[in-house]
């Protein structure tokens, strides 16, 4: 989930912090402290994080485009030059343009905007802003909520009293609702220092940034894995209250199974399973990613040399062409997969199915499913040329069944006429012709179209009137017969308008088996 740090860089970020026994600060400074924390939190501990570095004013620019080196970062923050007031908006529909152009619309993203609280004056404020929300047209709509999932952490370079003072939390509180609820407002807790800074960017990392450890494991065998990014709680709407589901930090392989059987099911989100070296005294190694500095390549080169069962289930199942499914609480599920970035690099990927016991009804239950070897004969044959899924549904469902859709009109006028060109080849296709009478008249008192069964009747009572003089008599009885029980269910009497009601042959006397019978 990428970042973008929004660093306000007004003159109001300026203003001197007098600190007891230490030099002067600036609350710039002290929002650059803060940030280079989170910085080297993330080198550490959040290395496939992008992260772009943002500076705004009235006007915005982007100083840094999405990165993962950290370095770059830093050094960037401070060399940032002071500007003049604030102009949130602006900044915002940056952050929209430069999201938008290198991860679409699609991707989440999470912002930080950094600002001591003030808000702006004149037009461009958040006031402003804020205050002309309806007024707008659509040309100039206001950035939030932004077109892709995003969250806001707004970092206040001020403490609770200050802001107090004023409305600006209230119009923060604003900007988060806009963005559908999702962010948070962090303010200083007591006064402005670089210790209580550091707490209030400490308690967006335990937010935000902290990584998900897990231990991966299948019988036993077991590894220790960082899932990337943290998954995030999942909220369950249950008949009486909705409840948040969040995952283990078990994470138990029940079973393998074929690609091709899993298919490509509807998931979540999908995350990167990455491996934690851990030496013989129990201390963390890392992950397996590649690092420059000489401290962290002996460290891997060490966690290398070490089997690790997380390693060998990648291995397995990109060769053997297969998914592990993985249990990720109570009845719910994920499964595990080598996906490819290139021809010479993939990785171990997990995707987190809707939480249920039958959340893929191809498959079933998933707390039913079994190995081969419990089956009495091979579900996939002894050549493995068949397969036991999709499994069938023991309940017909509705949309498999021959059900009359009349979406245009062409489709309605389509079944009309077939219904008339049968009527014209009385008494050959007695059957055809009640059967496709009966389909249109059920549809027609499913849908309450009354007027199309008297409108039919009519037209059966017109083709019976232009039969010729060598007709069979009996299809003048028939299409007079069908034309009266088209009339009696129009009226809508429950006698003749019984959905379940057939409308069947009228018995004749006359024979239509040959020509040569005929009058």
């Amino acid at each position: 989930m990428p970042t973008v740090v929004l660093m306000d860089v007004s003159l109001s970020m300026t203003r001197p912090v007098s600190l007891e026994g230490t030099e002067e600060y600036q609350r710039k400074n002290l929002a650059a402290h803060g940030l280079t924390m989170l910085f080297e939190h993330m080198a550490t501990n959040y290395k496939l994080e992008f992260t772009a570095l943002v500076a705004f004013s009235s006007l915005w620019e982007l100083v840094v485009p999405f990165t993962r080196d950290y370095n770059t970062l830093q050094e960037a923050l401070s060399s940032l030059e002071d500007y003049d007031k604030t102009c949130l908006e602006s900044a915002l529909q940056g952050v929209s343009s430069i999201v938008q152009q290198e991860w679409g619309g699609a991707f989440p993203c999470q912002v930080v905007l950094v600002t001591d609280g003030t808000l702006g004056i004149g037009k461009g404020s958040l006031r402003h802003s804020l205050a002309t929300l309806k007024q707008r047209g659509e040309d100039k709509k206001f950035p939030l909520p932004f077109p892709f999932p995003s969250k806001i952490h707004i970092m206040c370079i001020a403490n609770q009293e200050e802001l107090q003072n004023t409305d600006v939390l209230d119009k923060l509180e604003q900007l988060i609702n806009l963005n559908n609820g999702e962010g948070q407002i962090y303010t200083v807790d007591g006064s402005l220092c670089l210790k209580n800074v550091q707490s209030m960017f400490g308690k967006l990392i335990d937010q935000g940034y902290s990584p998900f450890h897990a231990v991966l494991k299948c019988g036993n065998l077991t590894s220790d894995v960082q899932v990337f990014p943290r998954p995030e709680p999942v909220l369950i709407a249950e008949e009486t209250e909705p409840v948040l589901r969040t995952i283990n930090t078990d994470l138990e392989i029940v079973g393998f199974i074929e690609i091709a059987d899993i298919s490509s099911p509807p998931v979540l989100s999908r995350h990167l399973v990455l491996p934690i070296a851990v030496n013989k005294e129990g201390d963390e190694v890392g992950t397996g990613i590649p690092e420059d500095t000489e401290d962290e390549n002996s460290a891997n080169q060490i966690a290398g040399k070490s089997p690790n069962f997380c390693v060998l289930l990648h291995g397995s199942l990109k060769v053997e062409g297969m998914v592990a499914l993985v249990q990720l609480g109570p009845d719910w599920y994920g499964m595990l997969y080598s996906q490819a970035d290139s021809k010479k690099k993939s990785n171990l990927m997990m995707s987190l199915f809707e939480p249920g016991p039958e959340t893929l009804p191809w498959l079933g239950k998933i707390s039913q499913l079994g190995p081969i070897s419990d089956a009495k004969e091979n579900p996939y044959g002894e050549d493995d040329s068949k397969s036991p899924f999709p499994l069938q549904p023991k309940n017909k469902r509705s949309y498999a069944q021959n059900v009359t859709v009349w979406i245009k009109p062409s489709g309605l006028q389509t079944d009309v006429q077939k219904i008339l060109r049968n009527a014209r080849k009385l008494p050959e296709k007695t059957q055809t012709f009640y059967k496709e009478l009966n389909r249109l008249r059920k549809a027609a008192l499913a849908f309450g179209f009354w007027e199309l069964l008297s409108g039919v009747a009519d037209l059966l009572e017109r083709e019976c009137t232009l039969l010729p003089d060598t007709a069979h008599p009996d299809a003048a009885f028939q299409l007079s017969h069908a034309a009266q029980q088209l009339k009696l269910a129009s009226t809508g009497d429950s006698q003749y308008a019984a959905f379940t009601h057939n409308i069947t042959p009228m018995p004749t006397d006359f024979s239509g088996s040959s020509s040569s019978e005929r009058m």
